[in-house]
């Protein structure tokens, strides 16, 4: 028996690593980040930066050079990107491993997925005195580069990355959603485009774009598929409207609003434009780019940063070009409620710092952080898509000036519907908003395009969509996304949403190691009762 106990507790050994892994965030505490009062040059750093890039090559190369550059400037800094498809990945191999330590050094990510970061202790560096440092903060005086200064970065971009009082982030790109339309659709339904986008406006058009012929195309196209209205992100589709229409969602401090009234009026419109084909999601039918490209949408809204994909003559596009059909496209804000006052959500990534046991590792990290807000680094990226540089400084440079300017010239850099959605995010950020952050923002983010996706698939299956099936609504998403745990939400405490992948995984390891050690310990057992 001896030797079987021996493989027992070696087998328990490995599960109880397992188990390690799946564990309270921050099991591995570290010191408070102290800044040193002077950076070692004399020793070699290997960083890690994990960046999020889908399918646009240029934004990798401007990642590829940004740290070529920067590693020349401090050749004893070596950094290592690894790259991701979305941000979720990001966020779910984070809190994977935080738990080990071995999370990146530095980070694209959003300010809801650092709020959950921040319940390991001490794992993200709050950046309030690195910023004010003199040395190696903010335009400071040590720096190998020309850096931004603290008031040369937009003063509501850098807000955003304030969690619990402290800066916990820097902005590294700002988008906002836009409606990319088919112009030449919209006036053929005998209707003239305004310049500020009504939710009236657009329901109207859209039913109008149901219209059949005898044949069972569509009027307007001539085709067999027709979806008027897209939405991408039901997110934000639901968060804006109630924005717009000063209703609940959630409060700083993390109480849920959103199950409330003017949510189920806006659930009710959108289930009677699903039931009329007018209205769909990109979670039921695909990207809406692809639809508006080939004449079978008339609104489409997405982000700008993905205005390269929109449009008659978009550089990037994922079907075939003899799918294209030849429009004119306009490119306006999100619909509104009140077109005088206007508000649009402000989104984009921003760039965390990890906490080390080594204090220089973190300054070698935080001077990388800061290097990717540089001029040559911001305005190269924001070419790529319809994004916005979070400085003023980039934003008044010469060289991001004139590539405003040459809109149109080609296809490709000056893509005229990709600068459209950059002037358009320009000149209305004062109209833009954020959501607040906290432990599990991002759980209640998902539950509000959830509600969306949800009454929209249940109209698609002729359910009843009644006040009986909103109350089972509000209760099954309620449960998913934990939103009933309000002893800690009301304190900024919510509970996570659904574990992420890699966390699965890990408990689905363990529970297969239990069942191998069961299963050695009954094999020993019956070779034991056969020989006796």
């Amino acid at each position: 028996m001896r030797l079987t106990w021996k493989k027992t507790l070696a087998a328990l050994s490995v599960g109880a690593a397992l188990l390690t892994l799946t564990g309270c965030h921050g099991s591995k505490a570290l010191p408070d980040f102290a800044m040193p009062t002077e950076f070692d040059a004399s020793r070699d750093y290997e960083i890690t930066f994990w960046a999020k890039n889908d399918t646009n090559r240029n934004q990798t190369d401007v990642y590829k050079k940004a740290i070529a550059d920067f590693e020349t400037l401090y050749p004893n800094i070596k950094v290592n990107m690894k790259l991701y498809t979305d941000y979720g990945r990001i966020f779910n191999d984070v809190i994977t491993n935080i738990a080990t330590g071995t999370t990146p050094n530095v980070c694209i990510t959003y300010p809801d997925h650092i709020a959950t970061y921040m319940t390991g202790k001490n794992t993200v560096v709050p950046l309030d005195s690195l910023f004010a440092d003199q040395t190696y903060g903010l335009g400071g005086s040590g720096l190998l580069y020309d850096g931004p200064a603290q008031d040369e970065i937009i003063p509501q971009f850098l807000s955003e990355c304030v969690l619990e009082g402290q800066h916990y982030a820097l902005p590294y790109m700002r988008s906002t959603e836009c409606c990319y339309i088919n112009k030449t659709y919209v006036e053929a339904l005998g209707y003239t485009l305004p310049d500020v986008l009504t939710w009236d406006f657009i329901w109207e058009v859209s039913e109008a774009a149901t219209e059949k012929n005898e044949d069972g195309t569509f009027a307007l196209n001539g085709q067999n598929v027709m979806i008027p209205f897209i939405y991408k992100s039901t997110d934000n589709m639901m968060i804006q409207i109630l924005k717009q229409s000063d209703a609940g969602y959630s409060t700083q401090e993390g109480d849920i609003e959103l199950f409330n009234d003017t949510t189920e009026a806006v659930l009710f419109d959108i289930a009677g434009h699903v039931e009329t084909g007018a209205f769909s999601t990109f979670k039921i039918s695909s990207y809406p780019a692809n639809f508006l490209n080939a004449g079978q949408c008339v609104f489409a809204i997405d982000s700008t940063a993905g205005a390269t994909w929109m449009g008659a003559d978009a550089p990037l596009a994922d079907i075939s070009e003899d799918a294209f059909v030849d429009f004119e496209t306009a490119v306006r804000m999100v619909p509104q409620i009140d077109p005088s006052h206007p508000q649009m959500i402000s989104q984009g990534p921003s760039v965390c710092v990890f906490n080390r046991a080594d204090p220089q590792e973190v300054l070698a990290s935080w001077l990388f952080a800061q290097y990717l807000l540089t001029d040559e680094v911001q305005i190269g990226y924001a070419q790529t898509e319809g994004y916005l540089p979070v400085t003023s400084k980039a934003q008044e440079s010469p060289a991001y000036q004139e590539y405003l300017q040459r809109s149109g010239e080609d296809n490709d850099v000056h893509y005229s519907i990709k600068i459209d959605a950059s002037k358009l995010l320009l000149e209305h950020t004062g109209d833009t908003f954020v959501t607040p952050v906290f432990n599990g923002s991002a759980s209640l983010r998902n539950a509000a395009g959830q509600l969306i996706e949800n009454v929209a698939n249940s109209v698609r299956r002729h359910e009843t969509v009644d006040e009986a099936y909103m109350e089972q609504l509000y209760a099954d998403v309620t449960s998913l996304y934990r939103l009933d745990q309000k002893d800690i939400a009301t304190s900024g405490k919510q509970a996570l949403g659904p574990l992420p992948q890699t966390a699965l995984f890990l408990l689905a390891a363990l529970a297969l190691s239990w069942v191998l050690i069961l299963l050695h310990v009954l094999r020993d057992f019956v070779k034991k009762r056969k020989k006796h």
